[in-house]
C-alpha cells in the first residue's frame, strides 16, 4: 500500500506542529522537500535534481542497488538479535580487523555514533580505573548526556564543563594559538595536552582518555599537524590513559589514501579504542567500537554482561558487509584520492581569485573552504558563508556550514561524486563569488537573486 503524500507546505506545517522544533531542518528558511535519491543526487517533489554535497552517511552514493539488496535479501531469511549464533557478525568483525592495525581485534556493535562513543568511555573507564577525559574545543561526540558532557560545541551553551573533563586546545594552524607559520604546531599543541595532564594530576584527577576526531569536523574541517596525534599518545599513555579516536566522520576511505583518517599521522600510530559509525551502513543504523584484547578483557572482567539489542544484527552486518564490497569493486578510495584532490585544486584558485576565500583544507572528499572577511585579520565571514550556501542552493547544490563561526563550507559528499560534479561546484562558486566582487558584497539580505542557471528557475521560491 502506497503511503499518502502531501504537498510541500502541508508537510511543512505538519512537522512544525508533530516533531520537536530542536529538530532542525536544512536550509529552514525555505526547505527542500527530498522524495528520492539516487547515487549523489537528490530529488525533490517536483522531480528537480539537486547535487548533494552534504550526505556523508549515504557513503557509496544513495539507495545503492547493492546495499539494497543484501538489505532485502537478509531480512528477508534472518533479523534476530545478537545471542543467537550467525555469521554475518563474526564475517563483518573479521573484515574490519583486516582494515586497522593488529591490536584493534576486538569489536562492539552498537547502532549509532553516539551508542559507540558512549560504550568507548565506558571501555577507558573501566580499564584505567580513572574518570577524567580530555576532549578537544569545539569537539562534537555525540547527544548521549554522557557525550553532551565531553563536547564543548554543545555544553557550553548548557550546564557548562564538568570538573572532570579537561578542554585542549584545536590544533587548528589557519586560526589556532599555533599557526602554519610555526615551526613544529604539532609538537607545539600536544604539549598544550601535556600541559592538561600536569594541571589535573596536581588536583589529583586522573586521565582516563584522550577522545578526539580524527579529523575535527564540526571544529571546521581542520588537519591535524604532523606528529601531533603520536606525541599526544605518548603523553596520555604515560599518564595511564587511552587515546579514543572517533572515525565516525571520517572513516571508511573517505580520506582516500587510507581507510582510516587516524592513518594519515603514520604506521607508527595506533588508537587505543577506535570508534566507527554514520558511513558504515550507508544510511542504515550501524555503528561500532573497536578496541584491544586487554581493554575488552578488563570491560569483561567487571562481571556485567554487554548487551545490545539491534547492534551487530544480520541485516546491519550485511549491509555493512556490502558497503565494504562496494568500496573496494567501484574504488571509491581511488575517487576519493582523484576528484577529492581535483575538487581541493578547484577551491584553491578560488582562493586565489576570490579575497572572501580565506583558506581550503582537507584530504580525500573531506575539504573545507574557510570564508572570511579578509586574510589578514581572518576574521570569519559568517553571514557571506550562509548566503553562500543559500545561492548554492538556488542552483541544485546542497552544501552546508560548519566550524565555530559556521564560516567554513564544508565538502563531504558521498563517495560517488564525480570529476564533473566537482568542477560544477567551483563554477558556481566562482560565478555567485565574482558577482559579490562586482557589487562590492552589496547583495547580502536582498531579496533580488538570480539564478545561474535557467533550469533553477523551476524551483519553487519563498
Amino acid at each position: 500500500m502506497a503511503l499518502e503524500v502531501f504537498h510541500k507546505d502541508e508537510t511543512l506545517q505538519m512537522r512544525r506542529k508533530l516533531i520537536g522544533q530542536s529538530c532542525r531542518l536544512f536550509f529552514s528558511h525555505d526547505p527542500v522537500k527530498i522524495m528520492r535519491a539516487r547515487g549523489q543526487y537528490l530529488y525533490d517533489e517536483n522531480g528537480m535534481q539537486y547535487l548533494d554535497c552534504i550526505s556523508n552517511v549515504q557513503h557509496v552514493g544513495h539507495c545503492h542497488p547493492s546495499i539494497t539488496q543484501a538489505a532485502a535479501a537478509q531480512m528477508d531469511l534472518l533479523y534476530s538479535n545478537t545471542r543467537f549464533l550467525h555469521d554475518n557478525i563474526v564475517l563483518y568483525a573479521n573484515r574490519l580487523a583486516a582494515t586497522l592495525p593488529k591490536k584493534l581485534c576486538v569489536f562492539y556493535f552498537v547502532n549509532s555514533g553516539s551508542e559507540a562513543n558512549d560504550l568507548a568511555l565506558r571501555l577507558a573507564r573501566q580499564y584505567t580505573r580513572h574518570q577524567d577525559v580530555i576532549v578537544l574545543d569545539y569537539a562534537y561526540h555525540g547527544h548521549l548526556t554522557s557525550l553532551i558532557d565531553i563536547s564543548p560545541y554543545k555544553f557550553r551553551k548548557l550546564e557548562g564543563q564538568k570538573e572532570w573533563v579537561h578542554v585542549a586546545p584545536l590544533p587548528d594552524t589557519y586560526h589556532g594559538i599555533y599557526r602554519e607559520d610555526h615551526l613544529d604546531p604539532g609538537q607545539a599543541y600536544a604539549d598544550t595536552v601535556k600541559s592538561l595532564i600536569e594541571e589535573a594530576h596536581k588536583k589529583g584527577r586522573k586521565i582516563s582518555s584522550f577522545f578526539a576526531e580524527s579529523l575535527p569536523s564540526v571544529g571546521g574541517q581542520i588537519i591535524f599537524p604532523t606528529g601531533y596525534c603520536k606525541r599526544v599518545a605518548e603523553s596520555v599513555h604515560e599518564a595511564g590513559g587511552v587515546y579514543v579516536a572517533d572515525e565516525i566522520q571520517t572513516g571508511f576511505g573517505r580520506v582516500g589514501s587510507h581507510f582510516w583518517a587516524f592513518q594519515l599521522q603514520g604506521e607508527d600510530f595506533c588508537p587505543d579504542i577506535v570508534t566507527m559509525g554514520k558511513p558504515m551502513g550507508n544510511g542504515h543504523p550501524i555503528a561500532c567500537v573497536a578496541t584491544t584484547e586487554e581493554i575488552a578483557d578488563a570491560f569483561t572482567a567487571n562481571g556485567v554482561e554487554y548487551f545490545n539489542t539491534f547492534g551487530g544484527n544480520p541485516v546491519s552486518c550485511a549491509i555493512g558487509l556490502a558497503l565494504l564490497d562496494v568500496i573496494e569493486k567501484e574504488d571509491l578510495r581511488g575517487n576519493a584520492v582523484r576528484v577529492g584532490g581535483h575538487l581541493k585544486q578547484l577551491l584553491l584558485q578560488l582562493q586565489i581569485k576570490h579575497p572572501l576565500v580565506g583558506d581550503v583544507r582537507g584530504v580525500g572528499l573531506f575539504i573545507g573552504m574557510e570564508i572570511v572577511k579578509d586574510r589578514v585579520s581572518r576574521k570569519p565571514a559568517t553571514e557571506e558563508a550562509a548566503h553562500l550556501v543559500r545561492r548554492l542552493k538556488e542552483e541544485r547544490i546542497v552544501i552546508s556550514t560548519d566550524g565555530p563561526w559556521d564560516s567554513v563550507i564544508k565538502f563531504k559528499p558521498p563517495m560517488c561524486f564525480s570529476i564533473e560534479d566537482a568542477e560544477r561546484v567551483s563554477t558556481c562558486i566562482d560565478q555567485i563569488l565574482g558577482g559579490w566582487n562586482r557589487s562590492l558584497f552589496g547583495i547580502f539580505g536582498s531579496k533580488n537573486k538570480h539564478s545561474l542557471s535557467d533550469k533553477s528557475k523551476h524551483i519553487p521560491q519563498e
